[in-house]
């Protein structure tokens, strides 16, 4: 896994990919960090991270597009696959060398309250909270985008879904609220996603029956709530919705509370879209 580490960390480093993103994200912190604590004395460094949160929707397809897609278009990924190293051996090391290039942009930022200090009183335990939730943040959008990557070959489409996924991710508390939280809309909603995951397990595990025993199963129990006890589906989309607001679990870090249950969600982030990448590389490799 450390070999997988090291060779990531050299590749974007003898590369232009890392230094655009690392350059691009100082960029714009330092933009707005120059705004409002230099310019305006705002004392809450989290407020500069909670602005440039949208950063990851760019710099996450730079750093990610071609962590697995571009080994699958040289046809590297064989030499991967056939090596002494276990598949999550080298996602878990793709992955760390990808959190150690996006370190190197935070351990700067980590300077900026220093910089603060020297000219006010600055609450250093709620900036240093703020950080580390901005960290959480990134290493949950790249795990994301190590995961699309391993769907595609081709770098490019790579970075156009991460870019979508990320989007939508990052609209979805602006989704929730435009919709309705009656029983109907729920029930609609749901219904479409239950489809939707059908396909995608479908896609996943070529099981045309596995598919649609999970779709007609979904369908059925999500028919049975909403005929006989329709209130348990009103606002229930907005629920489900807000698993995938990635951003609202940093709201608390800005703010300077460490809130354990937001780390979890973050780490379990983490966690499933390893996971998932994995699967999707041991069904490509015995396909």
């Amino acid at each position: 896994m450390s070999t997988i580490c090291k060779k990531e960390i050299r590749a974007y480093l003898t590369s232009m990919s890392g230094y655009v993103f690392i350059a691009f994200m100082l960029l714009v912190t330092g933009i707005y960090f120059t705004a409002y604590h230099m310019n305006m004395a705002y004392p809450i460094f989290g407020y500069t991270l909670s602005a440039v949160n949208f950063i990851f929707l760019i710099v996450t397809p730079i750093l990610t597009m071609r962590a697995l897609a571009e080994e699958q278009r040289q046809k590297t990924d064989q030499l991967l696959l056939t090596s002494p190293l276990s598949v999550t051996d080298i996602v878990v090391g793709k992955f760390f060398g990808m959190v150690a290039i996006f370190a190197i942009p935070v351990l700067i930022i980590c300077l900026y309250p220093l910089i603060m200090r020297a000219y006010g009183e600055v609450s250093m335990p709620m900036s240093y909270t703020a950080i580390l939730g901005f960290f959480l943040l990134g290493c949950s959008n790249i795990a994301i985008g190590l995961f699309l990557s391993s769907l595609t070959e081709s770098p490019v489409i790579a970075a156009v879904i991460t870019f979508g996924a990320l989007f939508i991710c990052y609209m979805m508390n602006s989704l929730t609220s435009i919709l309705s939280q009656t029983a109907a809309t729920s029930f609609m909603i749901i219904a479409v996603l239950i489809l939707g995951v059908a396909v995608v397990i479908y896609s996943v595990v070529k099981n045309t029956f596995l598919a649609v025993i999970i779709g007609i199963v979904g369908e059925g129990v999500l028919a049975a709530i909403y005929f006989l006890k329709s209130t348990l589906l009103e606002g229930a989309i907005q629920k489900i919705l807000s698993v995938f607001d990635l951003s609202s679990h940093f709201d608390d870090f800005t703010n300077g509370i460490l809130d354990v249950s937001n780390v979890v969600y973050y780490l379990t982030v983490i966690g499933l879209f390893l996971f998932f990448t994995v699967q999707s590389i041991q069904k490509r490799r015995w396909s």
